[in-house]
């Protein structure tokens, strides 16, 4: 009953952040409460953040739990933590995917080109690589045991620098985007330039994403388990 409520809260507020995200109005001064302030910059741009940046949380918070799941299974050594796991290294690696499209295509209208090698661009390209080996590592390895050790390994070492590419490389390099070190525009966009409703639509969306993200992991968790149990069976 509960997964029923969530799916129509779930359905609810991706609607509504669609909506809103794209047909809400940018204007110079907000007036009414489904106004956005406009953003020097950025003006109608600013609408991708609503996509965005609820893509690049969800493969910050995938990654986190592919580690969290590989250190529970070296600790019981149950197949089904890697199962959850890998369910988690999936989704992590299509949502930065989806945060390197998304990023690309404000980069092409904002700064002239769909890519600049920026300090966040280049961090995301190189956590890419970095999961992207670890795939590879699991195709190359056919035992399920020795395969879930090393994935377990290797994802929490892989998980210590996302902080840093994420976090930390961004504000610390000279770049492009808000938040770099060179940045005179008082920081981060949305700390400093959104107004309450705008505020508000933004964390509706991560919250919408995140409820979003659970869903699929769970549903992708399951299909693994099934498909695992039709390769033991045709085997």
């Amino acid at each position: 009953m509960l997964n029923k409520y969530l799916k129509y809260i779930l359905f609810f507020l991706m609607s509504f952040v669609i909506i809103a995200g794209i047909s809400f109005p940018i204007v110079d001064r907000p007036e009414a409460w489904y106004h956005f302030p406009f953003i020097p910059g950025l003006g109608q741009l600013a609408k991708i953040i609503f996509f965005h940046v609820p893509t690049a949380w969800l493969s910050v918070l995938a990654f986190l739990m592919a580690m969290i799941y590989g250190i529970k299974y070296l600790r019981n050594q149950d197949l089904d933590d890697d199962a959850r796991s890998n369910s988690a290294l999936q989704l992590g690696f299509v949502f930065s995917i989806l945060a390197t499209v998304t990023g690309s295509v404000w980069a092409k209208f904002t700064w002239g080109a769909f890519w600049h090698w920026d300090p966040r661009e280049t961090s995301i390209f190189i956590l890419l690589l970095i999961y992207g080996s670890l795939f590879a590592l699991r195709s190359a390895v056919e035992n399920e045991e020795k395969r879930a050790k090393l994935s377990a390994v290797y994802s929490i070492l892989a998980f210590l620098t996302v902080p840093f590419f994420i976090f930390i490389m961004p504000r610390i390099m000279t770049g492009l985007h808000p938040g770099s070190a060179n940045d005179d525009n008082l920081g981060p966009v949305v700390d400093f330039k959104m107004n309450s409703n705008m505020q508000l639509i933004f964390y509706l969306s991560l919250t919408a994403f995140t409820i979003l993200y659970f869903w699929m992991w769970r549903l992708n968790y399951k299909s693994i388990i099934i498909n695992d149990k039709l390769n033991k069976k045709l085997i």
